[in-house]
């Protein structure tokens, strides 16, 4: 079965968009850190990451899961992001970790509520913007991790 090489995990490290990425334990079929937002209401904060590689590798999608909790219309409350990348439909074998990670960034950064997990947050940002970042940047507050020095 192949697992993830060397150089995606090398790639993946060197991205300026996350920090201490490593595999787990020693397994190279899961790899955490932690991801670092541009934008508010996140930006103030670091959300620790698992991405876990299927055996079948790279034909199937690797799973993403924020340890971190966030509040945020596209993730729920176990972690698991809506991100069409790494459906099925969408996958390509071709995709790299290292892309899936930009992505997930993507998409922290710019809340979309078509893509949503939680109705309820979605409607607040649609409905209520100013109420939904100030509740977003009040959980980063509370749960996020310390930003690491650049």
């Amino acid at each position: 079965c192949p697992t993830p090489s060397p150089q995606e995990l090398e790639e993946a490290r060197r991205w300026e968009g996350a920090r201490d990425v490593r595999p787990l334990n020693g397994n190279v079929r899961r790899w955490g850190g932690l991801l670092l937002p541009n934008n508010l209401p996140y930006n103030t904060g670091a959300f620790r990451f698992e991405l876990t590689f299927s055996p079948h590798h790279p034909l199937e999608p690797p799973c993403v899961t924020l340890r971190t909790p966030i509040y945020h219309p596209s993730v729920d409350f176990e972690g698991r992001v809506c991100q069409p990348l790494t459906t099925r439909e969408h996958w390509e074998p071709t995709t790299r970790a290292v892309q899936v990670l930009q992505d997930l960034l993507l998409q922290l950064d710019s809340p979309d509520p078509q893509r949503m997990l939680r109705p309820d947050v979605a409607r607040e940002l649609q409905e209520r913007p100013e109420e939904f970042r100030r509740r977003a940047q009040e959980h980063t507050r509370l749960h996020a991790e310390p930003r690491p020095d650049p």
